[in-house]
């Protein structure tokens, strides 16, 4: 099947994800501003998210998703159907177990990821009953990723990819019309939040299982000692386990950054945790479109090329990964740096969100401009070395960028107060897929196919127009002056980025470029 066609699907319903984001994110920012209450929510919600990318789609993904391609193309179906149920079993009582400690430790787990929020006892209070209620969220959220990884090496990869619209729908009803009847009942409106997060893991769950139920690959968790031990013991499960040993060090390594960043963010003036949070929602979409869409199609498809011994094939998706980071990757790098108001402006820029608010988001949304391009690529190339069960590489590359990312903390907190957090995570994203890469190139796993200099010229010339473009239509409309004509202002943006494209690709046309080399099957 065509590679692009599968990240197309993906990435068409990341978009619709993002955007019921982007509405969610809306709502919650005019409804409750960027106050104590909101970095309440922001920090109880991120501390679920944390254990979920060790358990779910982080750790756990990287090293099952191998283990299960190579499953498939070496011992068939059955064996694989065998592999889901054991790896079920082992995650489920796995997650039983971590869903009550979370909940029994949820003072802990808030001390320990914003200690300074104790400078408003009401903030610091919320933030820990909005733990406790949202702390389960990881158990449906990791099954949702042991389906999601069953159904991406079986290429269903459009219900994975959709499903995350059904927690941005229960969030938006929750923040529209939760928060509001909680106010009338005497409750904290914000706690409604927290009733839309579980919602939406529960009906996430239901989706993927009925999808997996038509494969007949639904995973059935046993709940006996004796099949419990079976499990544990099982090859597979083994190698699996083995795998994630690096894995979770890995994603411990770049949640301890964000930790640590959270944790200065709220010594910084309040508000910083949320300016952070809007700022990431605005570069996830990017980095989701391409990065993550590219990585979910690859992942098993570089797995069975190398369980197959096709290591030709392993290198040229690579290289149509890696050109594809830089065709589309690179003007949205640019886009973020001399375009970021606009985007604020317009996607935040209501209710109970000030112009002082929108500068400092756009100061945030810059440092991620600086490290989009290593972000995106990093999801193409992390894969080279999790398809050939190497989860260990990628983690010794991210101690020392994380070491590298707090020194320049260090260094420009000072100068940039919260904007510093995101700048130096963007550095260190940038030296990761360096270093990602040349490793690939050393191993001889990844041979660059011819016109790449050609290629890079290209997309340069046309992003110097883009550039252009893109800096005029900034300084000549008054984005944050237009909070009052709304439409008119949408409308603005909608122009501003239908002539961009046309301009960066009729660029690249005039250039010479051939986009039909990303037809690859």
């Amino acid at each position: 099947m065509s590679l692009l066609k599968s990240a197309s699907v993906v990435s068409l319903l990341t978009l619709l994800s993002r955007i019921t984001g982007l509405v969610r994110e809306l709502l919650i920012a005019s409804t409750f501003g960027a106050s104590s209450m909101t970095d309440a929510f922001n920090v109880a919600f991120r501390i679920p998210n944390l254990f979920r990318r060790f358990f779910g789609e982080g750790a756990f993904s990287q090293a099952f998703v191998p283990v299960l391609a190579a499953t498939k193309t070496q011992q068939g179906d059955a064996a694989t159907r065998v592999l889901v149920d054991r790896v079920a079993t082992v995650l489920a009582w796995t997650l039983l177990l971590l869903s009550v400690a979370g909940v029994l430790g949820a003072g802990g787990l808030v001390w320990v990821m914003a200690s300074g929020m104790q400078q408003d006892p009401r903030g610091y209070a919320a933030a820990v009953v909005l733990t406790r209620w949202m702390f389960p969220y990881i158990a449906f959220m990791s099954l949702v990723a042991l389906g999601a990884g069953v159904l991406n090496t079986y290429k269903r990869f459009a219900v994975p990819a959709a499903t995350p619209v059904l927690l941005n729908i229960c969030m938006i009803l929750a923040a529209w019309l939760g928060a509001p009847w909680f106010k009338t009942l005497g409750l904290e409106p914000i706690y409604a939040l927290a009733g839309g997060v579980l919602l939406g893991g529960v009906l996430q769950l239901a989706v993927q299982w009925l999808a997996l139920k038509r494969l007949g690959l639904h995973p059935r968790p046993a709940w006996r000692w004796p099949d419990l031990k079976q499990a544990w013991t099982d090859a597979g499960t083994r190698n699996i386990l083995k795998l994630m040993g690096p894995a979770l060090l890995g994603v411990g390594v770049a949640h301890l950054s964000m930790i640590i960043n959270t944790q200065i963010a709220s010594y910084l003036a309040p508000g910083s945790v949320s300016w952070i949070t809007y700022a990431d929602r605005l570069m996830e979409f990017p980095t989701a479109l391409l990065g993550v869409a590219m990585g979910v199609v690859l992942m098993p498809q570089l797995a069975m090329a190398r369980a197959s011994g096709d290591t030709a094939r392993y290198s040229a998706m690579l290289d149509w990964g890696l050109r594809l980071v830089v065709l589309l990757a690179v003007p949205c790098a640019l886009a973020l740096l001399v375009f970021p108001k606009p985007l604020v402006a317009v996607l935040y820029h209501y209710g109970a969100m000030t112009d002082f608010d929108v500068q400092q988001v756009t100061r945030a949304l810059m440092g991620w401009g600086v490290g989009l391009i290593g972000i995106v690529a990093i999801k193409v190339l992390a894969p080279g070395y999790f398809a050939n069960q190497d989860t260990k590489t990628p983690v010794k590359v991210a101690v020392v960028v994380l070491v590298l990312t707090q020194l320049l903390n260090f260094l420009l907190v000072p100068i940039f107060a919260h904007a510093a957090l995101t700048l130096s995570i963007g550095i260190g994203a940038m030296v990761n897929a360096l270093w990602l890469l040349l490793g690939l190139r050393q191993r001889g796993s990844y041979k660059p196919e011819p016109g790449w200099g050609l290629f890079v010229l290209q997309v340069l010339a046309a992003c110097v127009l883009l550039g252009l473009f893109l800096v005029w239509a900034n300084s000549h409309f008054a984005w944050t002056a237009l909070r009052g004509e709304s439409l008119k202002r949408i409308g603005l943006l909608a122009s501003v980025l239908v002539v961009s494209g046309l301009i960066y690709f009729a660029a690249l046309w005039a250039a010479g470029m051939k986009l039909r080399q990303f037809l690859r099957r």
